[in-house]
């Protein structure tokens, strides 16, 4: 009788584990590390809820600007880097610490600033030249100098005039785009912005769209998984489940509908037909 009351109890135990090892599969954690514009307007948190619900993972969300993105791509600190500067990125690549990039999703810069526009800049100014006026006039620009892809776009503009910033009018913020653009507002002054982050503040800002269009302001933004034979430790296998789901008709569509104050925050890379 014990043995039966023994056999029938281990047989219940052995039962009820079985129903709840396939019920409660165990989540698998993913390390992404984006840009603080990809996480300021509030794209991921309305993306990643979805892909999480399909597969059963976690994404951990690392907002950073791009070069400190890519440095701990580069440290195999994370298992995918999702950011908006192709020369840093296909260096990375050449340089053997990410495989498997894919365009995602693009957008633009503008160059904004107080509605008085003291340095008299025109929407369809060439970027460069937007910038020239600027430095010619007692205005003040705030840079975000983080070696963000912002920050590395300000520089290549920079460039092309040729002119370095210096003095009292080029100020640092040394932080992310929501809170250089609040600094911006603050001062009065210009600024370089993507238009994400800018539709997300916009509300709190009185900063204008003051420069837009040209070609030099285009934005890509593209996700890199970490290569996983220089750390065998990084995710591959669920790094790429989740490249292919960005690069779905299903999410790309999803990108395609995210709106704020009634614009497309970003253009994915496959339109609908």
């Amino acid at each position: 009788m014990k043995n039966n009351l023994r056999y029938l109890l281990l047989t219940l135990i052995i039962a009820i584990t079985a129903s709840c090892s396939e019920s409660e599969q165990p989540v698998t954690r993913l390390k992404l590390a984006t840009t603080t514009s990809v996480e300021n307007s509030g794209l991921l948190s309305y993306l990643l809820p979805e892909f999480e619900k399909e597969f059963n993972y976690k994404i951990d969300v690392i907002a950073v600007g791009t070069g400190k993105a890519l440095k701990l791509a580069r440290q195999g600190d994370i298992d995918a880097v999702l950011v908006h500067d192709p020369k840093l990125e296909e260096k990375f690549i050449a340089d053997g610490f990410g495989v498997d990039r894919r365009p995602i999703m693009t957008n633009d810069f503008f160059i904004v600033g107080p509605a008085d526009n003291p340095a008299g800049l025109k929407i369809a100014d060439p970027a460069q030249f937007a910038l020239q006026k600027i430095a010619g006039t007692p205005s003040i620009f705030i840079s975000r100098g983080d070696e963000s892809g912002t920050h590395q776009k300000e520089k290549f503009l920079w460039e092309l005039i040729p002119l370095k910033p210096l003095g009292k009018w080029h100020l640092e913020s040394g932080q992310g785009m929501g809170a250089t653009l609040i600094i911006a507002n603050e001062k009065k002054a210009y600024c370089l912005t993507d238009r994400a982050t800018y539709l997300s503040f916009k509300k709190k800002i009185e900063l204008l769209i003051l420069c837009r269009g040209d070609t030099q302001l285009i934005n890509p933004y593209s996700i890199t998984t970490v290569n996983p034979a220089r750390f065998p430790n990084v995710k591959y296998e669920a790094a790429t489940k989740l490249i292919n789901w960005l690069t779905s008709p299903a999410a790309q569509k999803m990108i395609g509908n995210f709106k704020q104050q009634g614009e497309v925050l970003f253009d994915p890379v496959m339109q609908e037909k």
